[in-house]
């Protein structure tokens, strides 16, 4: 048996697969401690309930919601996201390669982004409201341009860390500059673009939030925003944990996309100490 064989038989045991349970437990270990701890103070009148209510209450307003509109605002704040990020990611795929790639592009773009990035999202809320309105077109951009940045800096990072020898012997064999993105450049960059992906990802439900807490009729932002008005803290813990839930359900999917994208890479995965 060859050495690449044994050790893919290594990798495909059942002992190996074993190990993802373990991993996932030790996972949940802090949120039970911590749910435990909440409930046992809750019970025991050390925390008040009109500022943290205990998690079985939590859980009965999670199904009561979970029958009604909960779903209806889990979906219109995932479809903005989707459809922001979508836009802000794309956009940053396209000038991130432009300026990744030409020093000149670099020269006249560059200090224009840097300075936009410098600029919190929540500045672009005011005038986002008098140029587009308060319906989707306002809430859309603001979530396009939080997700942009992270995806257009990463790529360009990646691709001015490309290897210059790994450029100067594709030249030499001969590659046109087609062929030298899609066979240098893309999958040298691939680290750095997921990185920016999941990072604009996780920016993208910040700005979502930001924008439905200012003008919306429903999504996990005017969840938040009823339950402070009526002074419900059960119904703001419950949006924040379906916002997590969410944003953790997202990355996961795009941490899996990237696992097989990147699976030729041997790289470092850390010590289990």
């Amino acid at each position: 048996m060859s050495r690449s064989a044994a050790i893919d038989s290594k990798r495909s045991t059942p002992a190996q697969g074993l190990k993802i349970r373990p991993a996932l437990l030790r996972g949940l270990a802090i949120p039970v401690v911590l749910l435990a701890g909440l409930e046992i103070a809750g019970r025991a009148g050390w925390v008040p309930g009109y500022l943290m209510p205990m998690p079985s209450d939590l859980l009965v307003t999670l199904l009561e919601l979970a029958e009604g509109p909960l779903w209806k605002h889990i979906t219109a704040s995932t479809l903005r996201v989707a459809a922001g990020f979508g836009i802000g990611a794309l956009l940053a795929l396209v000038f991130g390669a432009w300026v990744g790639l030409s020093t000149l592009a670099e020269d006249y773009i560059e200090p224009i982004f840097q300075a936009l990035r410098a600029v919190p999202g929540l500045a672009w809320v005011p005038l986002l409201l008098i140029w587009l309105g308060i319906d989707e077109t306002s809430k859309i951009t603001l979530i396009a341009i939080g997700s942009f940045f992270p995806v257009y800096m990463n790529l360009v990072a990646g691709i001015r860390n490309v290897d210059r020898k790994l450029v100067e012997v594709g030249t030499m064999y001969g590659f046109r500059r087609f062929d030298l993105v899609r066979k240098i450049f893309i999958p040298a960059a691939k680290p750095y673009l997921f990185t920016g992906l999941r990072n604009g990802l996780s920016m993208a439900w910040l700005c979502v939030v930001a924008a439905e807490l200012l003008a919306a009729t429903q999504g996990i932002g005017y969840l938040l925003t009823d339950g402070r008005e009526v002074s419900r803290p059960d119904l703001v813990l419950v949006a924040i944990v379906a916002l997590a839930a969410m944003g953790k359900l997202s990355d996961s999917l795009l941490k899996y996309w990237e696992s097989r994208s990147l699976s030729w890479r041997d790289a470092f995965t850390g010590e289990h100490s």
